[in-house]
């Protein structure tokens, strides 16, 4: 099951939570503070560290590169 970043909209709570995709569609979650089920998803940003050694990104050939 995923995690998913929610925030209240009835309190302004922000939390994370694992549930299915299924509960997330079916809008059956619910806050932990005020029981509400009006959340919204809080998107994060995301970190990627590429290693300097290998700073090509591409997986072989596929471009039409030679870092195969």
């Amino acid at each position: 099951m995923p995690f998913y970043d929610l925030k209240c909209v009835k309190c302004n709570k922000e939390f994370n939570i694992m549930a299915s995709m299924k509960e997330k569609e079916a809008n059956t979650i619910k806050c932990p503070t005020c029981g509400s089920n009006e959340l919204n998803t809080v998107f994060k940003s995301v970190n990627v560290i590429k290693s300097k050694e290998n700073s090509h990104s591409c997986s072989g050939g596929c471009c039409g590169c030679p870092h195969a």
